[in-house]
């Protein structure tokens, strides 16, 4: 049986570009929606945080104001109860050990960009899983996770490669707007990562190698499948 460390943002808030402090947390769609299409294929998930603090679902991505609908944010919140004990429980990043885990999976909300974008124990655990050939997955916001990860020479790890991530288009319609901490995906492109973006909500995912990213809620289902066909290869 295959086994994926599922890293969560500890973040419940964030600071944005105005010096403002915003609510955030984990999207629930992602979480979910990932978590239940890899336990349905018989996939051990641990799931872990900085520190092993309990994570906090963003409120907006269980309502109308977050595009979610009534269904959509009833189904998302039941699951999520169904697996409450391990959200409240998580592994702490600094306890982990690469070697007892064949994936590392990252969703998103914007709380990764508060902390897991700079998070040393996460860097550490996605250089070794690259230099593995481990799968790394990441979604979303959590795309920005990938950032910790650098060379002993300071370059991002996976500079040169092909990944998506939540946009620069999808951040200005319907995410923070130009009062964001930072775009996701300029920065990766910064960083010297080759950003290969759909259409705005579409659901994409990249794969390259042993990175598999998605690039927005739509497409969580998409990238946790993706996971799995890399697994069973």
């Amino acid at each position: 049986m295959s086994k994926i460390l599922m890293v969560i943002s500890a973040a419940a808030t964030l600071q944005l570009a105005d010096g403002s402090t915003h609510p955030t947390g984990f999207w629930a769609e992602e979480v979910a929606a990932s978590h239940r299409v890899l336990k349905a294929a018989g996939v051990e998930v641990d799931i872990a945080t900085p520190g092993g603090v309990k994570p906090t679902v963003d409120a907006l991505s269980l309502s109308e104001q977050g595009g979610v609908s009534a269904a959509d944010a009833e189904e998302f919140e039941a699951y999520l109860a169904g697996i409450a004990n391990e959200l409240a429980t998580p592994l702490a990043l600094s306890d982990v050990t690469i070697g007892d885990y064949d994936a590392i999976y990252i969703p998103g909300g914007h709380a990764p960009m508060a902390d897991l974008a700079r998070d040393a124990d996460l860097g550490r655990l996605l250089n070794e899983a690259d230099a593995q050939g481990k799968t790394v997955a990441a979604l979303c916001h959590g795309v920005a996770g990938l950032l910790s990860a650098s060379t002993a020479d300071g370059s991002f790890t996976f500079a040169g490669r092909d990944l998506t991530s939540f946009t620069d288009e999808e951040e200005r319609q319907g995410g923070l707007g130009e009062n964001t901490p930072f775009f996701v995906e300029s920065r990766l492109r910064e960083r010297g990562a080759v950003p290969r973006t759909g259409a705005a909500w579409s659901n994409t995912v990249v794969v390259d190698g042993n990175l598999i990213t998605g690039q927005n809620p739509q497409s969580s289902t998409a990238t946790a499948e993706a996971v799995l066909k890399a697994l069973s290869a």
